[in-house]
């Protein structure tokens, strides 16, 4: 299987992670916070009405945490706007190109109206690239570059 032509030719909605915590512009920082928390997640998309606004991470929340941090102000006024998104339609080389350039963990994947259907990951990407590639992954030994400094045995 020639991974290049796959990575050209399968569509992101392959490797996508459907299970998107979504949240309103309005809602607050600490709500939004306890929601992460609640759901496990590492990102909340932001959306005014239907639509994508941006998105909150927890790099986000650690801007926060300093002492006197405001967390009942709205979300919208933290998060990331206009985040770089992905379309469904795309390919996963297009997402890997992106998330390079971007230094991005999570792209939103929205549909052609901007509504949000999920979040490409990395993880979610390695998962894919291990399908293509187990014998390589599950074989490596643990310390794969490791080379013996001094001679073992009698």
């Amino acid at each position: 299987m020639d991974v290049h032509l796959t990575l050209d030719t399968d569509t992101v909605e392959q490797v996508a992670t459907f299970e998107q915590l979504c949240v309103d512009v309005g809602t607050t920082v600490r709500e939004t916070l306890h929601a992460m928390k609640e759901k496990r997640r590492g990102a909340v998309l932001v959306c005014e009405g239907e639509k994508l606004a941006g998105i909150f991470t927890e790099r986000d929340a650690l801007k926060l945490m300093e002492p006197g941090a405001n967390l009942d102000q709205a979300v919208g006024q933290v998060m990331t706007a206009n985040p770089e998104t992905i379309a469904d339609s795309e390919t996963v080389g297009d997402a890997i190109k992106k998330m390079s350039r971007g230094g991005y963990r999570r792209l939103p994947m929205v549909d052609p109206d901007g509504r949000p259907k999920g979040f490409v990951t990395v993880s979610s990407i390695l998962h894919y690239l291990v399908g293509h590639f187990p014998a390589v992954v599950y074989n490596l030994p643990p310390n794969p570059h490791h080379s013996t400094q001094t001679r073992e045995g009698a």
